[in-house]
Formats: C-alpha cells, sequence, structure tokens
C-alpha cells in the first residue's frame, strides 16, 4: 500500500538522510569534538534506559573529562554549545554526572520511514562483509538415523546465521558434511545386515549397540526386495547410507533448509586428504610415535595434552584427524572465515583440530575456525519429557516435531534462546493459538497489520511526522530505527536470537499501539500519517521474520 508523505529530510546544515538518524546525530558530535580540538577514542550512541530521557544518550564526556581536567558535566555542556546548527536535535539535556541525552525533531525521528519504504525487504542489511566468502558448515549428521531435535536446532541456528551473514553484505555459503565413514557407519552396516538375516533367520544376533529403530528394519527390507544379499556388507553399507541421506535431505528440505554443497567425509579417504594431512604434520614436526600409537603435539598450541592420531590397536585415525583434514580443505576452497555450528558434545575437539591447523603451516589464522556450540533440547508435553519416536525408537526426531507443530513454530522456538542455552520444547505452548505462544503472536502483529491496511484502502492525506506524537508511536520509531542494529549484532556475536529477541519486542509495541489508538479517523493526515507508521512496522516484522525463516501470513 503505498502512502503519500513528506520529502526526504535534506534542510539541515548536517543533512538528516532516510539511512539513519543514529548516524548523522554521530556527525555532529564529531564535529562538535573537532570544534573543542578533541578526539573520541570510542564514539557510541545508546538508547536511554528510561525513554522520557530521549532518543539517545552519550558518554563521551565522562569518557575524556579526567584527560582534560575537566568536570564531565563542564565538558559535556561544552561539547552541547559546540554543536553545528543543525535540524536533527531538538534539544540535548545534561544528565547525572555528564551524560548527554539528545531528543530528535519529529523530522529526523521519523526519517526511518523513509528508509524502510525505499529500501523494502532490505531495510537493515549492509555491506560490511564485502562480499566476501564465509562458509556456515551445519547439521552435519551421521547418515545412521533420521534427524533428531538436536539436528533440528543445529538446521535453524546454521540457517539463519547464514541469511544473517548475508544481511551483513558476507557470500553466505552452506555445507553440510557427511560423516559417511568411521565406526557408527559400520554400526549401522551391521545393524541393517543383522535385521535381513534375522528374515531368514530370526534368531540371528542383533548388534549389542545397533541402532534399535524401526527403520532398521525397513531398510532391510528394501534391499531384499531389490535382489540384496544378506552377506554382502559393502552393498547394504552403500545402499542404508544412500536410503539414509535421502531421509534426511526430505527432511531438511520440509524444514526450509537448503544447502550450497554436501562434502562427504569418505572422499577425504578416497581422494588421499587424510593421509597427505598427516604426512604434512609429520614433515613439519608435529608428531610423535609412543606405546605403538602416532600422536600430534596438540599441547603446543593451547591443548591441555597431547592427542593420538593413529591408534596402536590397528584401528585407524581417531575422528579429528579427519576433521583437520575436511578443516584444511575448506581453507584451501577460500573459506578464510568459517562457523562450524555444533552440539555441546563435541566441544573437546575443538582446540585438537584447531591445533592440527596450525600445525600445519599453511597460514590458517588462529582460531580458524569459529565455532557455535548449541546445547540439549528437551521436548515436553503435559510437563513430562517426550524421548521416543515410533520409527526412530529411542529419540524424538525433528520430522515428529515438525508434523505435531509446524515448520514456523518449531524454527521460531529453536531460536529463542541462545544457542549455548539448554532449551525445553513445550509442545503445549507450540500449539496455542494466543499470545502466550510467542511465535503466534509476532505472526499476528503482521496479519493485524495487512487487516489494517485493507480496511482502511486509499489514503487522501500527507504524512506529517508532528501528529505522531504518543509515546507508542515514539516507541515503534525508536524501535524500527534500532532494526539496524539488531541485524548487526546478530551477525558480529554469532547469535540469531537477539534477531528474535527484537522481533518479538516489535511485535509487542505494534500490538500495544493497535490496542491504543484508532486509525480511521476523520483527520486525513492523521489516518494517513498512522497507516504509514503501521505499514512500515509491518514490512520490518515481515523482513526480520524472512531471515529466520518463518513465513508472515496476512490472515490468522
Amino acid at each position: 500500500m503505498n502512502l503519500p508523505h513528506s520529502l526526504p529530510l535534506t534542510t539541515s546544515a548536517t543533512p538528516v538522510t532516510s539511512t539513519s538518524a543514529k548516524e548523522a546525530l554521530l556527525t555532529l558530535i564529531q564535529q562538535a569534538l573537532a570544534a573543542l580540538g578533541l578526539q573520541a577514542p570510542k564514539l557510541a550512541l545508546e538508547r536511554p534506559k528510561q525513554a522520557e530521557h530521549g532518543d539517545y544518550a552519550c558518554t563521551i564526556a565522562l569518557q575524556l573529562a579526567k584527560t582534560q581536567g575537566k568536570n564531565p558535566r563542564a565538558l559535556a555542556q561544552e561539547l552541547v554549545n559546540c554543536l553545528p546548527t543543525n535540524h536533527l536535535i531538538a534539544k540535548a539535556d545534561i544528565a547525572g554526572p555528564g551524560f548527554i541525552n539528545f531528543t530528535l525533531s519529529p523530522l529526523a525521528l521519523f526519517a526511518v520511514l523513509d528508509a524502510i519504504e525505499a529500501q523494502g525487504l532490505g531495510f537493515g542489511h549492509n555491506q560490511d562483509g564485502a562480499q566476501k566468502p564465509f562458509m556456515v558448515e551445519f547439521v552435519s549428521a551421521n547418515p545412521t538415523g533420521p534427524l533428531h531435535v538436536g539436528h533440528g536446532r543445529a538446521a535453524t541456528i546454521g540457517d539463519v546465521l547464514a541469511s544473517i551473514l548475508a544481511a551483513n553484505g558476507w557470500a553466505a555459503y552452506r555445507e553440510f558434511y557427511y560423516n559417511d565413514a568411521g565406526e557408527q557407519i559400520n554400526m549401522l552396516t551391521q545393524s541393517v545386515q543383522a535385521r535381513a538375516r534375522q528374515v531368514g533367520t530370526p534368531d540371528y544376533p542383533f548388534p549389542e549397540k545397533g541402532y534399535q529403530g524401526s527403520y532398521i528394519g525397513e531398510l532391510a527390507q528394501s534391499f531384499l526386495s531389490q535382489g540384496g544379499d544378506a552377506d554382502d556388507a559393502e552393498a547394504i553399507r552403500k545402499f542404508a547410507v544412500a536410503a539414509l541421506r535421502q531421509v534426511q535431505d526430505d527432511d531438511l528440505q520440509a524444514y526450509r533448509v537448503k544447502f550450497d554443497h554436501y562434502f562427504l567425509e569418505s572422499s577425504l579417504y578416497t581422494e588421499g586428504k587424510v593421509e597427505a594431512t598427516v604426512q604434512r604434520l609429520k614433515a613439519n614436526g608435529k608428531t610423535y610415535e609412543l606405546d605403538g600409537a602416532l600422536w600430534l603435539k596438540t599441547s603446543d598450541y593451547g591443548d591441555d595434552k597431547d592427542r593420538v592420531m593413529l591408534r596402536s590397536d590397528g584401528k585407524g585415525y581417531t575422528y579429528f584427524v579427519p576433521d583437520i583434514a575436511y578443516h584444511q580443505s575448506k581453507f584451501e576452497r577460500g573459506f578464510h572465515r568459517v562457523i562450524t555450528e555444533l552440539g555441546a558434545d563435541h566441544h573437546g575437539s575443538l582446540a585438537r583440530v584447531r591445533a592440527g591447523l596450525q600445525a600445519l603451516e599453511i597460514g590458517v589464522p588462529e582460531g580458524f575456525p569459529d565455532y557455535v556450540l548449541h546445547q540439549m533440547v528437551m521436548v515436553v508435553r503435559d510437563g513430562q519429557e517426550v524421548k521416543f519416536s515410533k520409527r526412530a525408537g529411542d529419540y524424538y526426531t525433528l520430522r515428529d516435531l515438525i508434523d505435531e507443530v509446524g515448520v514456523d513454530v518449531v524454527r521460531f522456538f529453536f531460536l529463542m534462546r541462545k544457542h549455548d542455552s539448554q532449551l525445553t520444547f513445550d509442545l503445549d505452548l507450540a500449539k496455542k493459538q494466543s499470545e502466550e505462544n510467542p511465535v503466534y503472536y509476532v505472526q499476528y502483529a503482521h496479519a493485524r497489520h495487512c487487516q489494517v491496511l485493507a480496511k482502511v484502502g486509499t489514503q487522501s492525506g500527507v504524512f506529517r511526522a508532528e501528529l505522531l506524537h504518543s509515546k507508542h508511536e515514539i516507541a515503534l520509531t525508536r524501535l524500527l530505527a534500532d532494526y539496524p542494529d539488531a541485524v548487526r549484532a546478530a551477525c558480529s556475536e554469532l547469535s540469531p536470537h537477539l534477531l528474535v529477541n527484537y522481533v518479538r519486542e516489535l511485535a509487542a509495541q505494534f500490538h500495544s499501539y493497535y490496542n491504543a489508538e484508532q486509525f480511521l479517523v476523520a483527520n486525513a493526515d492523521l489516518q494517513t500519517s498512522r497507516l504509514r507508521l503501521v505499514a512500515c512496522c509491518g514490512q520490518v516484522i515481515r523482513g526480520a521474520l524472512a531471515l529466520l525463516g518463518v513465513s508472515a501470513p496476512e490472515r490468522m
């Protein structure tokens, strides 16, 4: 819906662009500092804790007062006196020990609406990453069964991190590392083979640590129905891995998660990359033999002790060795910024992988890769933990969750807590169609905005910023102006939950506005001004939900 409004703000001595009144205010403060012959080591603006104290607060006078030998309040007043003439600031107050509280003019405050309308769903995005490549590796499940709820949390975090990186100007790349080699794949093979043999020999022993879900029997039946030989372990391995990869891919597609590339762990062996990595570590003098095993000098790089690379029992390389080779591959493919998203139970491998990469001496920066670790998920119904799936056996699957409450709810709930916090997924809350359910509450705000705009129709008035002066209108507009900072913070802190916190707060403010004000009013200019604010709120909610991979319904 297009609403007529005033021209962008370009009339002040320091022009207020529709991009950011905050940036314009920072420029004014820098000019005031320069007029006093001062430089700020770090100049920042924050929202005052109490809304009545203004739009932004600055502590620069407190930071500089000691080095200048001045009273902070006196220095704050000097800075205010040196601010250039402008139409940005309505007033500047000195508070407390030397805070400067700035209140923006109505035109400056509501200039953010220009940016929202001009930039569409790109509002809040930036080019900080300069389109440099940035890989996010996530999920990376063993293809030994359906994805469980922990994989679902990993999928959400990794997928949204990639979206947030793209919104911050990075060329984000999503990769799934299939662990299709090693002991777990051997156990999968043995489990399917045992079920296949039990078709003709019911009392054939099943491996003590075998996979128990009904899907193992289904795989065995499917393999045999296609003419497979129960004695051919290699054929069973290939069949089971391929079938379970398809199951996982189908689950991820249903979950709105797509990858740019699937990397097979087995390729590291077939292409000789694991062996090449080990030989380079040996050549660099970073290994030694002890008690028949090959060790890596990880303690030289901050690990608490050295680690075994090649077991003395002849069972092959330990699990972190192919991980080193895999991350070496990431670096050599040009991904010098990498996030690896893993469950917190993988914490012990971080130091080993990073140490191995440093020991390769190929220019990998310290701290490569970045790790984002998620804590466990507990699913509850009626206050009791739900642990089992009919199909998977001993765990609740991602598909179970999707089928029960829907993709939007699952994605949103998985992001409500910081990734390093344990998460309780309440199925009863997830099904509620009320404001108690956070995702329903946010989506309903978007639907309400659509309802308001559809009901009112074409507007004849013009936008007048000075008419929007209620506490709800001021609070909403401030929140809209904070959206670019929220997108940046979610990226810099690798914390998607910050974006969830933001959109929940925006939805709450919008509902308060909806309940407090009328939109069909006699004053055409007031009506147009309010509806423009409503339209911009809906657009930012829609943009934030898009980054979270959650839909924005027009009716509910």
